[in-house]
């Protein structure tokens, strides 16, 4: 026994165990959320419930607990003598949407209390740009005119995709007119007070100004009533459905999406349709305080942010360990500076913020908006959170990982390489950019992968230099300068936050908050996975000259 510890194999096996069960804690934690993320999307059924009470409920089944009978009593519920003995009892949690029109779109029933569970036929789940989903029977399809078309579901189906060539002439106009125009009407507002304050402001320009106003002024009050008529053309039709409780409600085209009947899907349509719903979650905008909807701009701007995050924190992090390991003198301060970096990388994360608030934002871009942007004033351009000054907050906090591992790989090349390309006459610059760095890009590289990793999911510095809880637009349009870094922008990370602990509709928010988990992840590992193979190619590549 005693030569079998001495030998270092229960080290092994403890290490091994340790890497294993880490690996199937973390492959156990991403099944987890992809399932409650992509089960988000599936048409559950609905059922219908008859309770003791006389209550019928239709809706989804969310949930089912045991919950203790001492809980129970406390709330004056009475109950069996033989519930009480076992001391649980199930209760079913049960999605009845509607929450314009219930007091709650989620309700709770004992099971003990239902009398027969059915699954209804004709029901349908109507999908809202606000107010959540509606469940209930179709009517019918009312028309312009007042009249009532009993074939609903082919009127419905028409209706739907006249709705979305409606909404997409609606988001051109807006898109591509009404914010150009504003674009145009700004412009010349902030050249305006540009001359005022350089005193050049003459009669001539006043002319022009109020002639092009005029001009811009009229053809915003056109767009803006063709607005209204392409508006007003979705709200004088739509569907009639009846609810569990037999009143009937209108929903015009413009809060319908779309409308499906769960009940009566086959295996291939409700595939299609999960589908068809995960495409939505990538590709819309949200809704209703983000508990609703889509999370693009969310995910195209923790995308963006990242990537320049990575253009800004790699020449850093290079050059820094390049200058330490290369150039400078192996004393009492390279020695400060290398534990200050390691150190650095200990920092909590909402110090950056901090730091990135008071230096970038209040200092660096005051500084910007008081030289460049004083037409502006006092509405900060850059003086602001936003964007760039996001990216260069993690750039900070990610510096020191990669200065840490692209000295690492520095350390690892042969000094006797470095000699050779002297004695062949090249420079110590020459020697450094076309043999040392090529052979410590794997090491830089990875660098980039942790720097990634960590900047991706980080939230709390976020909060205080960009991100917001609804971006009214993208950082990158066709105005120019086609990049606007100042914009402030969504993060997949903060939208997690902002839908599992700010919405007011916890229990229908949380899925959504499983969904944007994995996507994040999922962004995360595709940025890694990039990264990774960027860095084997690199490898390969200079393996030959002994850097592996």
């Amino acid at each position: 026994m005693f030569k079998w510890l001495k030998s270092g194999s229960p080290w092994i096996w403890l290490t091994g165990g340790a890497v294993s069960i880490s690996l199937l804690s973390v492959l156990g934690l991403l099944l987890l959320i992809g399932w409650k993320g992509l089960s988000y999307f599936w048409p559950a059924p609905l059922y219908q419930w008859e309770t003791e009470q006389g209550k019928v409920l239709v809706g989804q089944l969310y949930a089912e607990e045991y919950v203790q009978i001492s809980h129970l009593e406390e709330m004056d519920v009475e109950l069996p003598k033989e519930i009480q003995e076992k001391g649980l009892v199930k209760r079913l949690s049960i999605k009845v949407a509607n929450r314009d029109i219930y007091p709650a779109d989620f309700v709770s029933i004992l099971e003990i209390d239902v009398l027969k569970r059915t699954k209804p036929q004709g029901w349908a789940v109507v999908e809202r740009t606000r107010g959540g989903d509606f469940y209930g029977v179709p009517q019918g399809y009312y028309l312009e005119d007042g009249s009532v078309v009993k074939n609903y579901q082919q009127q419905m189906q028409l209706g739907l995709e006249f709705a979305d060539s409606v909404r997409s002439d609606i988001d051109k106009l807006v898109s591509k007119q009404i914010r150009v125009l504003s674009a145009q009407a700004e412009k010349l507002r902030l050249e305006q007070r540009k001359r005022e304050l350089n005193g050049t402001l003459d009669q001539a320009f006043m002319t022009r100004f109020d002639s092009q106003s005029a001009i811009i002024s009229e053809q915003l009050t056109e767009m803006e009533s063709r607005l209204d008529d392409l508006r007003r053309q979705l709200e004088q039709q739509g569907l009639l459905i009846q609810d569990m409780y037999g009143d009937v409600h209108k929903i015009p085209l413009n809060y319908a999406l779309d409308i499906w009947y769960p009940n009566q899907m086959s295996l291939g349509e409700k595939l299609i349709h999960w589908g068809k719903q995960g495409w939505k979650f990538l590709s819309q905008d949200p809704r209703e305080s983000n508990s609703e909807g889509g999370v693009f701009p969310a995910m195209f701007g923790t995308v963006l942010m990242v990537l320049i995050m990575s253009i800004i924190v790699m020449p850093l992090g290079v050059i820094a360990a390049i200058y330490l390991h290369e150039y400078a003198k192996n004393n009492a301060f390279t020695r400060i500076i290398r534990v200050a970096v390691i150190n650095l990388a200990g920092v909590p994360s909402i110090v950056y913020g901090v730091f990135g608030l008071g230096f970038f934002v209040y200092t660096l871009g005051g500084s910007i908006d008081a030289l460049f942007y004083e037409e502006r004033l006092p509405a900060p351009t850059f003086g602001t959170p936003g964007l760039l000054w996001s990216a260069l907050t993690l750039a900070v906090l990610t510096l020191p990982v990669v200065i840490v591992a692209t000295e690492e790989g520095l350390t690892r090349i042969p000094s006797s390489v470095r000699h050779g390309s002297l004695a062949l006459g090249a420079t110590q610059f020459e020697t450094m950019w076309r043999i040392v760095l090529p052979m410590a890009s794997p090491a830089i590289i990875t660098g980039l992968i942790l720097a990634v990793a960590r900047a991706a999911g980080e939230v709390a510095p976020l909060m205080l230099v960009g991100v917001v809880k609804l971006a009214s637009s993208l950082p990158v349009d066709s105005q120019f300068p086609f990049l606007h870094l100042e914009r402030k922008f969504m993060h997949l990370g903060f939208h997690v936050y902002d839908v599992g602990f700010q919405t007011t509709n916890i229990e229908s928010a949380r899925p959504l908050v499983y969904a944007t988990s994995f996507l994040l992840v999922t962004v995360i590992i595709g940025l890694n996975l990039t990264a990774i193979s960027i860095r084997n190619n690199l490898r390969e590549k200079y393996r030959t000259l002994g850097q592996d």
